[in-house]
């Protein structure tokens, strides 16, 4: 597997758009990802029981498991809308479909951003006006559906022929079980919609739901995947290339997190289930303490073992825990190892942009492994002025 500059613009018969239609005061925040022909698609939503109207409308145009485009605007999310938010869901697929010259049922919806007000249709039939003919292959894309990140966040892979490209936003409101995210992932490869759905929901799991910022989990997550079926693949390799392609946004977003200046892994193994290893991975990163400590370059582990044992995890057992950060062996047997020096964790902590906390509860032989970021101050600030 290789790993290819850009984005979407590396798979033939793919373009995109991006570009403002004054939805947001500034910057792009009109998008359309469009195949010259229909795909076979898959997606994956939030978990989360108030559900944007798109999703609702999504649901309904994906149930043959074809799409042909995706229509994606930021600042707004067409979330507890009522009836008329579903029907604007629903004109913003046929205008744009009317557009591309192809059928509304074909085109995916997607909105990022205030939950609440209703879309301003206006600006959305005014923007969807010739977008086919401004469609390109510009990473455009991938900034018009930014909301309070940082950075775009897009990859691309090629193996054994094949490749896959994806793109996604999201920084805050992120909490495992699909985290406010949305992400997008085109590829050439030839797969039939339920074994697409299939492996999407798979590499979803080991993914974006291992994944969290500030344990909220967003009314408009979602994960779409186009499949143009131009090349055969072997089921194997092409579903450790879709999963390495969502780990990766998962990263991404998690390093984008709102406030965020650390990127947080945490590996679990020798669990006695794969429940229980995903269960301790995501209470870690879930912990508002040990994100806090990282932050502040506390050498504070006691937070880790806190928030390991509130995992809820089937099986502990105290003093079989081991526990590294960044390599350095920090726990040993449930308490202190031998040579943890407070000083060095502290400079382990403040010198490093990315902390690796690893586990092992020496019950088995499963692992997991999540994402998350520390918690600043700035996220406080953030989120307090989110609207005003």
């Amino acid at each position: 597997m290789k790993r290819l500059s850009g984005g979407f613009s590396n798979i033939a018969g793919f373009s995109t758009l991006g570009k403002h239609i004054g939805i947001k005061h500034s910057g792009k925040d009109f998008a359309v990802l469009f195949c010259d022909k229909v795909c076979t698609a898959a997606a994956v939503y939030t978990s989360n029981q108030i559900q944007g109207a798109p999703i609702i409308v999504d649901k309904q145009h994906l149930a043959n498991n074809m799409a042909q485009a995706v229509v994606v605007n930021s600042g707004n999310a067409n979330v507890a809308t009522g009836e008329q938010g579903i029907k604007n869901a629903e004109e913003t697929a046929a205008i744009a479909a009317a557009e591309l010259g192809i059928k509304a049922d074909d085109v995916l919806v997607c909105s990022t951003g205030v939950i609440g007000p209703q879309l301003p249709m206006e600006k959305i039939r005014d923007g969807v006006k010739g977008i086919k003919q401004d469609l390109g292959t510009s990473d455009d894309f991938a900034e018009a559906i930014l909301t309070t990140d940082t950075r775009k966040k897009e990859i691309c892979v090629t193996a054994d022929g094949f490749t896959i490209a994806g793109c996604a936003k999201g920084s805050g409101m992120i909490a495992p079980d699909m985290a406010t995210m949305l992400a997008f992932i085109a590829t050439d490869a030839d797969i039939a919609g339920p074994e697409l759905t299939k492996l999407l929901k798979s590499c979803v799991a080991s993914s974006f739901n291992m994944m969290s910022v500030d344990m909220d989990t967003s009314t408009s997550d979602t994960v779409i995947v186009l499949a143009s079926g131009a090349m055969s693949v072997d089921i194997e390799q092409f579903q450790e290339a879709l999963l390495y392609v969502c780990q990766e946004l998962a990263k991404m977003i998690a390093r984008d997190g709102e406030g965020a200046t650390k990127l947080i892994t945490c590996e679990t193994r020798g669990a006695s289930s794969q429940s229980d290893a995903k269960k301790v991975a995501k209470s870690i990163i879930n912990s508002n303490l040990v994100k806090t400590a990282i932050y502040g370059n506390d050498p504070n582990w006691g937070r880790l073992m806190m928030a390991l044992g509130n995992s809820q995890a089937e099986k502990i057992e105290q003093d079989k825990i081991q526990i590294w950060i960044n390599q350095t062996s920090i726990v040993d047997g449930g308490k202190a190892a031998a040579d943890y020096d407070t000083k060095k964790l502290s400079t382990i902590l403040s010198s490093s942009q990315e902390i690796a906390i690893t586990i092992d509860l020496n019950l088995g032989n499963y692992a997991a492994e999540a994402y998350g970021c520390d918690m600043s101050e700035d996220y406080i600030k953030i989120n307090a002025e989110y609207t005003t």
